[in-house]
């Protein structure tokens, strides 16, 4: 874990996008998003043994016996961290730079592409590997369902009403980029036909979230569903 960290880290400050040196006093791992392990691997490193207390749950009256776990997860299995390990050793620092680079050039292209479609703004100057992006001419909820109906995942964010798309391993492969931003300037160009047309699936609920004052409210229907998916009564 530690060479994927320092990969990642010397790659970035090699091409002058961090010019910083690993500084913090506690930084977590999430080796199940870019360095590809199983979900559930990902683990936090405690400087010292009175932090890493805080994380315990004993319960010493249980009547059967004293019950300790060690994280809010309970037990886990080997296999995760063993699939993990074996990841890691897969790849090796080597394998984790060239993702790196890949990923940093792929994030690089599509962010140029869209500040080219019209009617686009990208957020900021993303220098790693996410892209927020929104429009002051269309609902860009409008274009997240569009996106969603080509096969994209894209993440709906709020204040100002956005999305976002992480730029992984996969779309860095050949014609990918490119796929995505030909689907971005399809659906812009249908958008902006009516930009004005009503909205539904995420865009409307995103849309009526911000329009309630009582953010209790908004919790509570968020609750419900979430209740409707797990749900196994009939509909």
């Amino acid at each position: 874990m530690e060479k994927f960290i320092n990969a990642k880290s010397t790659f970035s400050i090699s091409i002058g996008l961090i010019r910083t040196k690993f500084k913090l006093v506690e930084i977590s791992t999430v080796t199940c998003e870019y360095a590809f392990a199983p979900k559930g691997s990902s683990v936090i490193l405690y400087r010292n043994k009175d932090i890493r207390q805080r994380q315990f749950f004993v319960q010493p009256n249980w009547p059967g016996g004293i019950y300790a776990t060690s994280s809010m997860g309970g037990s886990r299995a080997g296999a995760i961290i063993a699939a993990c390990w074996a990841t890691l050793v897969y790849f090796g620092e080597e394998g984790y730079v060239n993702s790196t680079r890949k990923i940093i050039a792929t994030t690089r292209k599509i962010t140029d592409g869209l500040r080219k479609i019209k009617g686009m703004k990208v957020y900021g100057d993303p220098l790693m590997s996410v892209i927020g992006f929104g429009s002051d001419e269309f609902n860009i909820f409008r274009l997240a369902d569009y996106m969603t109906s080509k096969g994209w995942a894209l993440n709906s964010l709020q204040y100002p009403n956005s999305v976002h798309l992480c730029v992984t391993f996969v779309h860095t492969h050949e014609g990918v980029a490119e796929r995505f931003l030909g689907d971005v300037q399809n659906g812009v160009t249908e958008i902006l036909k009516d930009p004005n047309s009503e909205i539904g699936g995420m865009g409307a609920i995103y849309g009526m979230a911000q329009t309630i004052p009582d953010k209790s409210m908004v919790t509570e229907l968020v609750g419900c569903f979430l209740d409707a998916l797990y749900s196994t009564d009939k509909h």
